[in-house]
């Protein structure tokens, strides 16, 4: 299948990178950065514009960082959308409005194609195991004929109702992410700053009802140091934006999300944006005036 593929990042290149080793031909179009030598190796065929990487797709896959980011692409000049083939298959895997998704699905779907939904959770490691959750918006038919492509690209690959649902599920899951993140990083912190070793503290409640991926990932993260990006800061401080956003259209509180945000934001501030979301420790850290060790 001719395929493209726009935003080739952490996530996107790898992702990518799976499609064509299943011997799928890539498309893409490269704003400041080239095409990934493993994909241009590979054959990857880089486009002048996105209109031109849709007149070679039967499908397009978008993997971009925001809400405006996808909209650009979509229907800017030179877009998708001025060149896409009758049935197409847009898929937009990014993280981004759910309302703005079902916006941007009605109007692909006037231009005789179809439209799907699919965030991805997982971050860089997932990305390049090929073990991403898929949480999918879209028709049940449209689903069944994109699903051997998420099937190369991840799994736990979960059909959640109609164009937005996915965006929907997304938002729920980086609402999790965080506070789940929020709470080893108080955890770590209190127990290093009363006087334990931060690190035998997380090996021993690994063992226990506290366990969890993200202690055992990102605590491991937390207390070694590293902040290299698997997900960066800046991205889940845009999601948690989201579900604030969203919340606040229906009337909902969500408290915790909103602290969870503050100290995303206060990582920003130091110039923190680009480290993996982990390093939000750094900003409890600072209230505490201890740091790990």
């Amino acid at each position: 299948m001719d395929i493209g593929f726009i935003g080739l990042g952490i996530m996107g290149a790898p992702m990518a990178g799976h499609l064509q080793a299943a011997g799928h031909r890539i498309f893409t179009k490269t704003n400041r950065n080239p095409v990934p030598e493993a994909l241009a190796k590979a054959g990857a065929t880089a486009c002048a514009s996105a209109a031109e990487v849709a007149a070679n797709s039967d499908v397009v896959i978008t993997m971009l960082p925001d809400t405006p980011d996808v909209e650009a692409v979509l229907f800017g000049p030179q877009g998708l959308a001025e060149g896409l083939k009758p049935g197409a298959i847009v898929i937009d895997m990014s993280s981004i409005d759910p309302i703005a998704t079902q916006r941007f699905a009605a109007r692909i779907k006037a231009l005789g194609c179809d439209y799907v939904d699919a965030p991805v959770s997982g971050g860089e490691v997932g990305a390049k195991a090929a073990s991403v959750t898929i949480m999918v918006g879209a028709d049940a038919e449209v689903f069944d004929r994109v699903k051997p492509l998420f099937d190369l690209m991840g799994q736990n690959i979960t059909l959640i109702g109609e164009n937005g649902a996915g965006q929907i599920a997304k938002v729920a899951n980086q609402i999790i992410v965080a506070l789940n993140i929020e709470a080893v990083a108080e955890a770590l912190v209190f127990a290093s700053k009363a006087g334990a070793d931060p690190e035998r503290v997380r090996q021993a409640l690994m063992g226990g009802f506290a366990s969890s991926r993200i202690l055992e990932v990102h605590g491991e993260r937390m207390v070694k140091r590293r902040f290299d990006p698997g997900f960066r800061i800046e991205l889940h401080q845009k999601d948690l934006g989201l579900a604030l956003a969203s919340a606040r259209s229906l009337g909902l509180a969500l408290p915790h999300t909103a602290s969870a945000q503050q100290l995303f934001s206060g990582c920003v501030a130091a110039g923190e944006g680009g480290n993996d979301h982990s390093g939000m420790v750094r900003a409890l850290e600072r209230l505490a005036a201890h740091e790990l060790g």
